[in-house]
């Protein structure tokens, strides 16, 4: 199909006027266009199948001659609609966001968020070799994304660097779910699609047991893409004899820990059940916590090349918690406090285990204002303020005396009772990985208010992720 078959710029079609093409594909083109009611960027995806259609001379689609193409093209449009769908039910910041979707020129479209950035294949050309923090950030945000898409029963099922599009702020999205289908359970025959090296052996035939760890084969492929340059070998060419490379054999770079290289060859495991099953047991093996929101809106993911001393900080994170002056954090607290009251020491204190700046520990604080010109004005106080990087470390026997962030080796006194009936509220929200968030957050909280405030950080959901934060309020206030 030429370039004359697509829709030409300045073509109107429902509010979105035509731009120019942006990409092309054998199943369909997607442009650059402007919403002329909110005059707003968006991408607009058309399916048009290379291989059974063409365009009339009014811009109609239509299959070419024959019943065939005609099959095909129906066919095609369907999975078209279902990816649509799909799409528009998943709401995640490292997911491409449909907004809407509609029939129209005798084919379908899709409207999508205007992402500004590169192909990962293309960002990863002139930062080789990847630090390990680096590597980290980007599959802790593509990690959050599959966990809601796993939430839902179904699976991306095509997972490779093609599909992932980094942002100008180096955060990664999601692409294409044309692939994407729902388990339902059983013998559940599911159409034969693969891309090779990305795609595990279960994929190749229609009855293959497909689930959660067909997504992590994936991921972990992309990750080994990421730190040795080649992709995998081919799954069906692993079977009688696995000649590839394992990704352990990067420990002799120093740049990747023996805990993320072995990580990386569990996800790339032929058989499926020797993988991990589900996203919460990659991150848990991988050393990261859940992802939620707040922590991604404030990474930073740098292109600097990583020196032996940054390697060593990286490898002390996720043990030891970083110390910020504690001057700075009663400023902080105090300026916090008068937007969102007594809760603000708890919510300070919590936000400084995981934020590594004075800027990210502010942005995870502001997230808790509700209101957009106070919060504002509460990172406009702190603009600019920040300590020279790395931060110190403490070790957990050794505290340092007046420190803000402090280990506790006691066990915490939260009642079984509360653990339970709150295990059983977020279930509804999260499913099976409530047990998980629960057991971290039980392990991690020293109080009541603590406890709903590391909740509140694992909900994507704005409206819910308040509604824990209010409980942390009222368990905070004297009673």
């Amino acid at each position: 199909m030429s370039s004359l078959d697509h829709l030409p710029a300045g073509y109107t079609l429902n509010e979105y006027r035509i731009e120019s093409v942006l990409g092309a594909g054998g199943l369909g083109a997607t442009y650059l266009a402007t919403d002329i009611n909110l005059n707003l960027k968006i991408a607009l995806k058309e399916y048009l199948p290379v291989d059974c259609s063409a365009r009339a001379t009014d811009h109609a689609v239509h299959a070419r001659t024959g019943p065939a193409d005609g099959e095909a093209f129906d066919w095609g449009l369907r999975r078209f609609l279902d990816e649509a769908r799909t799409l528009a039910s998943f709401h995640h910041p490292n997911i491409v966001r449909v907004m809407r979707f509609f029939e129209a020129n005798h084919t379908a479209y899709m409207v999508m968020e205007c992402v500004e950035g590169q192909p990962l294949s293309t960002w990863m050309n002139d930062r080789r070799p990847l630090s390990q923090n680096d590597l980290l950030n980007i599959v802790d945000a593509l990690a959050g994304g599959l966990a809601v898409i796993h939430k839902t029963a179904y699976l991306h099922r095509d997972i490779k660097p093609a599909n992932i599009f980094m942002r100008t702020d180096d955060s990664p999205v999601l692409l294409d779910f044309g692939s994407a289908r729902e388990i339902k359970g059983g013998d559940q025959e599911i159409t034969a699609m693969v891309s090779p090296g990305y795609a595990p052996l279960e994929q190749y035939h229609a009855h293959g047991k497909q689930g959660p760890w067909t997504d992590l084969y994936a991921l972990g492929g992309v990750m080994y893409w990421m730190i040795t340059g080649t992709k995998p070998v081919e799954a069906a060419a692993r079977i009688r004899q696995d000649v590839m490379t394992p990704a352990r054999a990067q420990l002799s770079t120093g740049l990747y820990t023996a805990e993320v290289l072995d990580t990386i060859d569990w996800a790339l495991k032929p058989h499926e059940d020797e993988r991990p099953q589900s996203v919460a047991d990659f991150m848990e093996k991988l050393g990261i916590a859940p992802p939620d929101p707040v922590s991604r809106r404030a990474m930073h993911v740098t292109a600097a090349r990583t020196t032996q001393s940054d390697t060593q900080f990286v490898q002390t994170m996720p043990a030891q918690p970083l110390s910020f002056e504690p001057e700075l954090l009663k400023r902080i607290e105090a300026a916090a406090a008068l937007h969102i009251g007594p809760i603000a020491p708890v919510i300070v204190r919590n936000a400084t285990r995981k934020a590594t700046t004075v800027a990210a520990l502010c942005e995870r604080v502001a997230a808790e204002i509700e209101d957009e010109k106070a919060r504002a004005a509460f990172l406009k106080k702190f603009e600019g303020i920040d300590q020279p990087q790395p931060l110190t470390t403490q070790p957990r026997s050794q505290p340092q005396a007046g420190a803000a962030v402090q280990t506790h080796t006691s066990a915490p006194t939260i009642a079984p009772e509360l653990l339970k009936r709150t295990e059983t509220e977020l279930a509804r929200q999260l499913g099976a990985i409530a047990a998980v968030v629960i057991k971290r957050a039980a392990a991690k909280a020293r109080n009541e208010a603590e406890l709903y405030l590391l909740i509140a950080d694992e909900i994507q959901d704005p409206v819910e992720k308040k509604v824990y934060v209010r409980k942390a309020v009222l368990a905070s206030k004297p009673r």
